[in-house]
């Protein structure tokens, strides 16, 4: 019963992800006019469905290289595995609860905060607060920058810095080439090849973003003795995990494609598809190399990329600050919530603690959503003008998706 509900939870969280990450690959195409709303976000659906089978190595790091499951010898652990895993189960699901809930929060603020960052924080907390500090797999054996040090923490450092300078390089070196010839021309042409970045950022994304969730559930099967393979990843888990990333995909987290595509840069065709490009390379390399990154950190880096690379941009820094904040406080915040999370679920104990704990997620989770009712942004009002502030008025529309 533990492990279905660790299951059903992550599911829940891979499907957060979805939704909260769709402006990762569409927010500069709906600003620009390249994509319709309700196009876009199918098409990113579409593609991260498709891009979720393309590898598992990112699935392998979150399934290796969080929680140390592992003796120094390579034997299994048997104080997480005694019991059907109860041990290890608790920590996954509170971890999990703590990532949902602060994509939960950070999507009702519009802040594109990271949901991998907000996994990981969640599990490390629940691990720590469960295992002492020896709980989490912090590196490699020596040889090698492993673990979550090598895997999460420094790609988190260096992919949005790397992925700012090519898009700065990129957006200038489009607008030197075209210097001199008339926007109406070079934004028709740049929009059509903004439909192929944006469509290969969301590809890259289902590589990245949906494999999390199918470590983690491997982990969980592997804590209960039914999976026992730490090099692949079982195929009815995969097929689950990249339906849950796609439906949250296509539900479109509008309030967040609205901080990205408006608040940070007033975008251009010819910028749109120099950020996307540049986030599409970022993060298919990564994905290959098994880094766990953010791809809202570099989707971010690419935006604010692009406009520093056009001569005369405005740069909405203040908006760039708040970001930052976001994500300098998302592992710690996760953390402490996944921690909390684990110390209730193990003073009740047993299947009551699990229920009680995945009772408090339903609860706060709801919540969030009829908050975020007061006002509401969806397809209809996510390009207004930023200085309108849509999020301030409240919509009459009964139906709307957030």
């Amino acid at each position: 019963m533990v492990l279905i509900l660790v299951v059903i939870t992550a599911l829940g969280f891979d499907f957060t992800n979805g939704f909260h990450d769709t402006a990762n690959a569409m927010a500069t195409s709906i600003a620009t006019g390249a994509l319709r709303p309700k196009v876009a976000v199918l098409l990113s659906a579409v593609l991260n469905l498709i891009g979720a089978f393309l590898s598992v190595e990112v699935a392998l790091t979150v399934t290796n290289a969080v929680v140390n499951i592992q003796n120094s010898d390579g034997t299994p652990r048997a104080d997480l595995l005694a019991g059907g895993g109860r041990a290890l189960l608790l920590i996954v699901l509170a971890g999990l609860v703590g990532g949902i809930l602060w994509n939960l929060l950070t999507w009702l603020l519009g802040l594109p905060s990271s949901s991998s960052h907000a996994l990981f924080g969640g599990l490390i907390g629940a691990a720590v607060a469960g295992l002492g500090w020896a709980g989490v797999k912090w590196s490699g054996d020596g040889s090698k920058l492993d673990g979550v040090l090598g895997k999460v923490l420094l790609p988190a450092v260096m992919s949005p810095v790397i992925a700012g300078l090519v898009a700065t390089a990129g957006t200038w070196t489009i607008y030197r080439i075209t210097a001199g010839v008339a926007a109406r021309f070079t934004d028709h042409g740049f929009r059509w090849g903004q439909i192929g970045s944006a469509s290969l950022v969301s590809l890259a994304h289902g590589t990245n973003d949906a494999q999390k969730t199918m470590g983690v559930i491997t982990l969980a099967l592997i804590a209960s003795g039914e999976w026992t393979d730490t090099g692949d990843i079982p195929f009815w888990v995969k097929i689950s995990c990249a339906l849950a990333i796609a439906l949250g995909t296509y539900l479109g987290g509008w309030r967040i494609i609205r901080t990205l595509g408006k608040g940070l840069v007033e975008i251009a065709p010819p910028q749109g598809m120099a950020a996307e490009t540049a986030s599409a390379a970022v993060i298919l390399s990564s994905s290959h190399l098994g880094f766990a990154l953010s791809t809202t950190h570099v989707a971010t880096g690419s935006i604010l990329g692009s406009g520093v690379g056009k001569p005369g941009a405005k740069v909405r820094w203040a908006v760039a600050g708040r970001m930052i904040s976001a994500w300098l406080i998302t592992l710690p915040a996760a953390g402490l919530t996944g921690a909390v999370m684990w110390w209730i679920g193990d003073l009740v104990g047993g299947l009551g603690g699990a229920l009680l704990v995945f009772a408090i997620l339903v609860a706060l989770a709801g919540y969030m959503y009829l908050r975020s009712r007061r006002a509401p942004i969806d397809h209809n009002n996510v390009n207004d003008e930023w200085d309108a502030a849509p999020a301030q008025r409240p919509r009459a529309t009964a139906g709307a998706a957030s």
